[in-house]
């Protein structure tokens, strides 16, 4: 059946009319930023084809994401890097990524309808949902936003480091991508806490062939 307005609608009824949908893309991944997006839709808007990025061709979340652009009320994006993933921790990077997509959206949200995460300390009414990419128009929408902006900032990436072939596998810890991180080492923007990388830095694998490509993320 897919994503549907139900929860937006429950949201009007009481009484709020800035419902942003929240998610996020690169909790996965051995590189790179985590990236969220906020969407508000107008009400009963019907976006033919929007689901959870996951279920979708990367031709049509392309399609999909021109789509949203036209249609929302507003979006934000926001994003954390990979030190403050390394930092922080994933949760917390997901969190602070998510915090800078609502604070970047105009008009100002009055709820938030975010998949799965909570947000402590956050002064929007906020719901929680779980697989809420796959139930929420608007969190799907958001889905498509922050995976469509995440793939092309791997693919700016792939150009800087072409060793890792970003542009494939997105960062995704794919035996192709672990098999390049073997051989070259990690570069600028892997992140040093995830185990894989973790382990060929305490192992010394590569350590020095990764460190040369510390200058080219800039």
């Amino acid at each position: 059946m897919g994503p549907t307005d139900e929860f937006e609608l429950e949201a009007r009824r009481c009484g709020y009319r800035r419902i942003a949908g929240l998610d996020e893309a690169g909790r996965g991944p051995l590189a790179g930023p985590v990236v969220a997006a906020a969407v508000i839709l107008p009400a009963r808007c019907r976006l033919a084809g929007v689901d959870d990025s996951k279920q979708l061709t990367e031709s049509d979340r392309e399609r999909l994401f021109a789509l949203i652009q036209e249609r929302a009320v507003g979006i934000g994006v926001g994003s954390a890097s990979h030190e403050e993933v390394d930092r922080l921790n994933i949760l917390e990077a997901t969190r602070l990524a998510m915090g800078r997509a609502v604070a970047s959206v105009m008009p100002v949200p009055d709820c938030l309808l975010i998949d799965a995460v909570t947000l402590p300390g956050c002064r929007l009414p906020a719901r929680s949902i779980i697989k809420g990419d796959a139930l929420s128009l608007s969190i799907a929408a958001a889905s498509i936003i922050a995976k469509v902006t995440r793939d092309r900032l791997m693919a700016e990436y792939h150009r800087i480091y072409p060793e890792y072939d970003f542009l494939a596998h997105k960062g995704y810890g794919t035996d192709e991508h672990r098999r390049r991180l073997l051989e070259h080492g990690p570069c600028a923007i892997h992140r040093r806490t995830f185990a894989p990388v973790a382990q060929i830095l305490a192992s010394g694998d590569g350590a020095q062939t990764g460190m040369r490509f510390m200058d080219r993320s800039g």
